[in-house]
């Protein structure tokens, strides 16, 4: 008689370590990017969902111009009126929706929960939430398989909200702590139960409230470069993985119906302390290549956790991890002044800024 093999058994053979994960575990891979040849390998090796923004829609126009500079020159003909902004935002959506079609399979297989390709909203709108909807629900009708990512900023909480009792799966983004966590679950939450309450469906959404665990890092680091202190080597690696563990067991005692999402990769412990997890992990490819080139076990860790003495240094010398660890550490008010949240909305409006650039230089190239 024929042993049937499963998918925790030795034996059975996988692509990668991330396939592995995927196989053997709850936690997802989406992929960090929108271009092709990156999402069909991580396609490849178990992800079912995937990302596009301005700064991703800049680094495949410089990688592919050849490619889009011709479609540019067509939308300049198609939108006679159009300014260098609008074609920029064409090509996002054009790129969002070319990536899309990869994962369709996944958006069926999975009723909706994955197989998304997250869009993100003009980071230039992060105080207006009516316009962020608005931007919101157009993005939506691109593909039967979107997720639009919304700035975790005061506005954009407001806007999870609206976006989410319309029907729209959302993605929060520009997020790095506890605090923003919660309060984006709580608008996750309001506006589905307004939606059931009128007896809407809400079986397909499939939201997520992304930690970008790296950035709080990075800034960590920042601080510590200004002060006047030595701390022992490899501590800030751990804050964010810290807050996002805690704040994954806060998202389970409460029940909350969104999935955390790690991203903004710094090191392997993004994705090795969180694998088990009900949650998406979303490195850009040079990490996916690096873990599967690697040697770490795949094994749950999610439960595992953070040496209390490590927390505790973490927030005796940093003030903002102590903001960023506490469910009272910030206020919906101070989301907007949080350092990394100024950091990652300047990078992200600079690179619209550079996306208008390479529009102007096919719309008007320099004389020269």
């Amino acid at each position: 008689m024929e042993t049937e093999l499963t998918a925790t058994d030795p034996r059975v053979a996988y692509k990668s370590r991330l396939h592995q994960m995927t196989q053997t575990t709850p936690t997802m891979l989406w992929n960090d990017s929108a271009d092709i040849d990156e999402l069909t390998y991580a396609i490849d090796n178990g992800a079912v969902g995937a990302t596009c923004n301005p700064v991703i829609a800049v680094s495949i126009l410089k990688k592919e111009i050849a490619v889009w500079r011709p479609r540019i020159q067509a939308l300049l003909r198609e939108l006679p009126g159009a300014t260098e902004d609008q074609i920029g935002w064409k090509l996002v959506e054009e790129m969002s929706v070319r990536a899309a079609k990869l994962l369709e399979p996944a958006f069926v297989a999975h009723a909706g929960r994955n197989g998304r390709l997250s869009i993100q909203t003009d980071p230039r709108l992060y105080r207006d939430p009516g316009a962020i909807v608005e931007q919101a629900i157009a993005f939506n009708r691109l593909a039967p398989n979107m997720i639009v990512k919304i700035p975790a900023t005061r506005a954009g909480v407001e806007a999870i909200e609206e976006s989410t009792y319309g029907g729209l799966s959302i993605n929060a983004t520009v997020c790095f702590t506890l605090p923003q966590c919660i309060a984006v679950a709580e608008a996750v939450e309001r506006g589905l139960k307004r939606r059931e309450k009128q007896g809407m469906e809400i079986k397909s959404m499939g939201p997520v409230c992304t930690i970008m665990v790296g950035r709080l890092d990075d800034w960590l680091r920042v601080k510590l470069e200004k002060s006047e202190i030595t701390i022992d080597p490899g501590l800030i690696e751990w804050a964010g993985v810290a807050v996002f563990k805690k704040t994954y067991a806060i998202y389970r005692e409460r029940g909350y119906r969104l999935r955390l999402l790690s991203a903004a990769f710094r090191n392997h412990m993004h994705w090795s302390e969180l694998i088990g997890a009900d949650a998406v992990i979303s490195p850009p490819s040079a990490w996916q290549k690096r873990f599967n080139a690697g040697d770490i076990e795949v094994r749950p860790r999610i439960d595992d956790p953070v040496d209390p003495k490590v927390v505790e240094q973490l927030l005796a010398h940093f003030p903002d991890f102590r903001r960023a660890y506490f469910e009272d550490g910030l206020s919906s008010d101070e989301f907007d002044s949080f350092a990394p949240t100024v950091r990652t909305l300047r990078q992200f409006i600079a690179a619209c800024i550079e996306l208008d650039g390479l529009v102007r230089d096919v719309m008007l190239p320099d004389p020269v």
